[in-house]
């Protein structure tokens, strides 16, 4: 679930350098082919390499008390509500690769937030889709409070005004630990 043009194409270099043969399942809305935050220079494409993880280089680690965790597109999303709020107290944390689970990436990424006490698995799709159920099998190092969309038989609403609603929602759940849906 690439965030960047410079992972997404590392990404595909390391499926075709690999020795043998497995599915790519790549993730990614045609709406960040269109977002202007959704860039990378030349450097990062040259000297890069796929990142699993990408920590968030944008805060001062000690200042984080809530550490969020999500993949693609929500990124985006989550970061410009930061911006909105002014919160200086919230880090993103982007998850790449879903399997095989970075999980010691994690951990490491965790350690360098000394004051972090919330946890926040944000995904824009209802509790019973998404890679919720994934992260709570696979991810045992902290708890994960859920910032996320209440379990549902669709993951579309059927109605622009309603999904855009419910996205808002999903997103306040993040930065408001007591917000009901």
């Amino acid at each position: 679930d690439c965030t960047t043009p410079a992972n997404f194409f590392h990404l595909l270099r390391r499926q075709m350098k690999l020795k043998f043969r497995k599915p790519l399942i790549v993730f990614t809305p045609k709406s960040l082919l269109r977002d202007p935050r959704v860039v990378s220079s030349i450097e990062e494409l040259e000297n890069g390499c796929f990142q699993e993880t990408i920590d968030d280089e944008t805060v001062n680690k000690v200042e984080v008390k809530t550490l969020v965790f999500c993949t693609g597109k929500f990124y985006y999303d989550i970061t410009a509500e930061r911006e909105i709020r002014g919160r200086k107290d919230v880090a993103v944390v982007r998850i790449e690769q879903l399997f095989p689970l970075p999980a010691d990436q994690l951990t490491e990424i965790i350690a360098k937030y000394p004051n972090a006490d919330d946890f926040v698995w944000a995904q824009e799709e209802p509790k019973n889709m998404g890679a919720y159920g994934y992260m709570l099998m696979n991810f045992n190092q902290v708890n994960l409070r859920l910032a996320s969309l209440r379990v549902s038989s669709a993951s579309a609403s059927g109605s622009y005004t309603r999904s855009k609603n419910r996205h808002a929602k999903a997103i306040k759940m993040v930065f408001e630990k007591d917000f009901v849906r």
